[in-house]
């Protein structure tokens, strides 16, 4: 199965003037949150990932305004090779798995999924890469499929959860990378 994911929109962003905002966070801040939407089945302590002491991993958290500065949604990244290059048009240099993957229930359909992502993808071209891959839940494929994101396989099971994932793919435009617009003398990279 092959896929198209040289094209697809991406505005970063990094949150509103009073609004929401996305920064750099940590597993620990961001565990009850995943426990609660991703894993409720395990501890705190078995949500552990290996590659969390990875100094290039990072987790990112959307966190509501205010005074409590609550999580309202988080993501993990970590550069890992994809495991479905077979699937790609071109090779990936420098891939980056994006994972745990969580917003808050209260707050689905207000744009913090997006904006999360759209960090996530402007986190990745910082550092060069031009790859992000992900096991999205089968109920989160036309989330992923909307931000540009295209499915490399059929659905298959993962340990410990319920619903099925299917692969998914997506490049990072040369136009999304900083200073290539320079380079290149436009933003269409």
């Amino acid at each position: 199965m092959s896929a198209d994911i040289d094209s697809g929109p991406c505005a970063v962003g990094r949150g509103r003037a009073g609004g929401p905002t996305v920064n750099r966070s940590s597993a620990e801040e961001t565990a009850a949150l995943r426990r609660a939407v991703l894993r409720p089945n395990l501890s705190i302590h078995e949500m552990a990932m290996a590659g969390d002491q990875n100094p290039d991993t990072a987790y990112l958290a959307v966190r509501a305004p205010g005074g409590d500065r609550a999580v309202l949604g988080c993501v993990r990244l970590e550069p890992v090779s994809c495991p479905w290059p077979e699937a790609l048009q071109a090779p990936a240099r420098a891939a980056w798995q994006l994972r745990a993957m969580a917003t808050d229930p209260a707050v689905r359909g207000s744009g913090l999924g997006r904006l999360l992502v759209e960090s996530a993808m402007e986190h990745v071209s910082q550092r060069g890469g031009d790859l992000i891959w992900c096991n999205a839940r089968v109920g989160a494929e036309q989330f992923y499929f909307r931000l540009g994101f295209r499915p490399v396989t059929a659905p298959f099971q993962m340990p410990d959860v319920a619903e099925d994932h299917v692969g998914m793919v997506r490049r990072v435009l040369e136009s999304e990378r900083p200073g290539e617009a320079q380079r290149t003398g436009s933003g269409q990279g």
